[in-house]
């Protein structure tokens, strides 16, 4: 048999595959059909093929007057007989290398899609060859999940597969999981929202447990974990060491699991990305985690975001933070934290030595909140922080007298605040446009916008971190740029917030002149 399927490319299974394969297609089958239907279904029973193809072929002609995919129904129909046509071995239980030897991902993906009953998904046959596959909202169901399952167990191409929304439910998760003890190469999934509940986190945590998937970046935001699901996710994460990121936001876990989670923290050595947010953790939840973090040594970002975690989580936050050497990234935006708490957390950010970003937008703080944090980072002469975000507090002009005293001392410091308390009264400071001041300087000194970037690219690699940019732009005295100016300037050239201003789309061009005066023009047509 050729390795082409409607002109769709796919990996043949190996011989040490097989047996995964067909345990995962058992799995299906079992579940989805009755002793009568699975006595008729030649895979399972040993039946002749060409009789098989016969009745399938029938049975795929009536379905086609009502099927929504008629073509996509012919194209089973034609894979299928592609596959059986001079075939006189039956195919048995026993003998799983027979039932799958030399047949293509498609193939085999068609061949399940006619057995579970579903209509085959063209936009999954077309990139079975590419690494990225997104099936967001498809409306797999279980069903359609199992097929996927089937025909990737084997696959060597696909790492990022996305199955967010196709309400696959635990029944589909079990065979996903199955799947991925086998496949070897799948390294980011998405599940989120599928109604997985606690059967499937048990599917997921057991996989993980035993270290069998190559899987390090895993979503499973928005599937009805509770209480119960906590200690299969524990378990499985405390002796992880291949997971790096976990989304498992929009759940149900309340302070009890977060407690469980804590302990986790305290004894995984991997994950570096934790998203908790939209869960209902609340303080003791959050004081547990607080205290796994003292001792974690590889988490990295941390979401807690809509939590409740209050003032006593924020206390014991900023506890963890005395001694966390790892974090550099925290959000406990809307966590109904007051000026206390944040007096609170403070103490923690006066001592500590590696958060470089703290989102603390839509808690109830003031400007004696808001002065605290930045007193925190100004009495820390060994502070790496680069962002706090208060957007919503509104900040007076002895706040801002402060905050530009700070970033004397710390340039790549940004605080993100509310309005300044009087400036709608009063005529608001005019400031320069940033561009067209470095436009002047440019002309003046005969520069091009690219001898200007490459000035202060110190690795020479044409991308800019944020916070050195800002830091160079402050220290620098040839163009009299202010804190505002500055990040006004940040947030035109890094547009999509990533970090990193990119001016390696300059290389080519010559006239520094024309590339600024195209930057101003899409400011004015910005302006209202």
């Amino acid at each position: 048999m050729g390795s082409q399927s409607n002109g769709v490319s796919s990996t043949e299974c190996n011989p040490s595959e097989l047996e995964g394969t067909y345990r995962i297609y058992e799995m299906a089958v079992n579940s989805s059909f009755t002793e009568e239907e699975k006595q008729m279904n030649p895979l399972l029973t040993g039946g002749d093929m060409e009789n098989k193809s016969e009745k399938d072929a029938d049975q795929n002609e009536e379905t086609s007057n009502t099927n929504d995919c008629p073509e996509s129904v012919s194209l089973a129909d034609a894979t299928a007989e592609k596959a059986m046509q001079g075939s006189d071995t039956d195919l048995e239980v026993e003998d799983p290398e027979k039932a799958f030897a030399g047949i293509t991902g498609a193939e085999l993906y068609l061949e399940a899609c006619r057995l579970m009953e579903v209509v085959p998904v063209s936009h999954f046959i077309q990139n079975l060859t590419k690494p990225y596959i997104n099936l967001n909202h498809h409306g797999l169901g279980p069903k359609g999940a199992k097929a996927i399952a089937i025909a990737l167990v084997s696959n060597a191409t696909i790492t990022h597969l996305e199955l967010e929304d196709n309400c696959i439910l635990a029944e589909g998760a079990i065979c996903i999981a199955e799947m991925l003890r086998e496949n070897s190469s799948l390294q980011k999934l998405n599940l989120s929202n599928n109604h997985l509940d606690t059967a499937g986190a048990e599917a997921i945590a057991s996989l993980l447990l035993d270290n069998m998937s190559y899987l390090h970046a895993l979503q499973l935001s928005g599937n009805n974990f509770g209480e119960e699901a906590a200690p299969y996710f524990a378990e499985a994460l405390m002796g992880n060491y291949r997971v790096k990121e976990l989304d498992l936001s929009h759940n149900e876990f309340h302070e009890k699991g977060g407690q469980i989670l804590g302990q986790m923290l305290a004894s995984n050595t991997t994950l570096e990305i934790l998203d908790l947010s939209w869960n209902h953790l609340r303080r003791q939840g959050t004081v547990a985690l607080g205290t796994g973090l003292r001792g974690n040594e590889a988490l990295k970002i941390l979401n807690l975001s809509w939590n409740g975690i209050g003032n006593e989580g924020a206390l014991a936050l900023g506890e963890a933070l005395k001694v966390n050497h790892v974090l550099v990234h925290l959000d406990i935006s809307n966590n109904q934290i007051n000026n206390e708490g944040a007096k609170k957390l403070c103490r923690g950010l006066e001592v500590n030595e590696k958060l470089k970003i703290l989102k603390m937008a839509n808690n109830p703080l003031t400007m004696e909140g808001a002065t605290a944090l930045v007193t925190s980072v100004r009495k820390n002469p060994k502070s790496m922080m680069e962002e706090i975000n208060i957007s919503n507090v509104l900040v007076n002009e002895t706040f801002i007298k402060l905050l530009d005293l700070v970033c004397q001392t710390r340039p790549e410091l940004d605080v993100i605040h509310g309005e300044v308390e009087g400036c709608i009264t009063k005529i608001p400071k005019q400031h320069p446009n940033p561009m067209k001041v470095i436009q002047n300087y440019l002309k003046e000194h005969n520069l091009r916008l690219w001898d200007f970037f490459r000035n202060i690219d110190k690795d020479g690699n044409m991308k800019i971190p944020v916070a050195a940019f800002r830091r160079a732009m402050m220290q620098q005295s040839s163009i009299p740029l202010d804190r505002v100016q500055i990040g006004e300037l940040v947030r035109k050239l890094d547009r999509n917030q990533t970090g990193v201003v990119d001016y390696s789309h300059l290389k080519e061009q010559k006239p520094t002149q024309k590339c600024v005066e195209g930057e101003i023009e899409e400011e004015k047509k910005e302006e209202p």
